[in-house]
């Protein structure tokens, strides 16, 4: 959307202007949040690296949501890599990397990550987020 405004209009927008009208009109969300996929508070140097675009699309695909061509394309061989390796997602903020594949515990690591002692992920109020 920011770049179709931008071609459209001339005018340049954020990404979070368009979350917050969507919101406020009623329109459901494109993001989606999975706090067991992503259970860490990400560091804004590692928003974007590989391993963590892929698990939000894992959890876009998981709540039935439509996948862009690009995370189409990407997703099953990075799933089929992940199973074959017996890998799973580990992130360590205090590192430059932050998102490293390290083996599954059998037992304990059930899904596509490295289970964290806590959860980190940083949650807004429902009072900042309904206003």
């Amino acid at each position: 959307m920011v770049e179709q405004y931008r071609e459209k209009y001339g005018i340049e927008t954020v990404p979070s202007m368009w979350g917050n009208f969507r919101r406020r009109n009623g329109i459901e969300a494109r993001l989606v949040r999975d706090d067991d996929l992503i259970p860490w508070e990400i560091k804004d140097e590692h928003r974007w690296r590989n391993a963590v675009t892929l698990l939000r699309a894992v959890a876009r695909q998981r709540a039935g949501m439509e996948l862009s061509e690009r995370d189409a394309e990407r997703l099953p061989g990075w799933l089929e890599t992940r199973r074959e390796t017996g890998t799973v997602v580990h992130y360590d903020p205090d590192t430059e990397r932050g998102f490293f594949y390290v083996p599954r515990r059998p037992g304990i690591d059930n899904d596509l990550i490295r289970e964290p002692e806590s959860k980190t992920t940083p949650r807004r109020s429902r009072d900042k987020r309904d206003s």
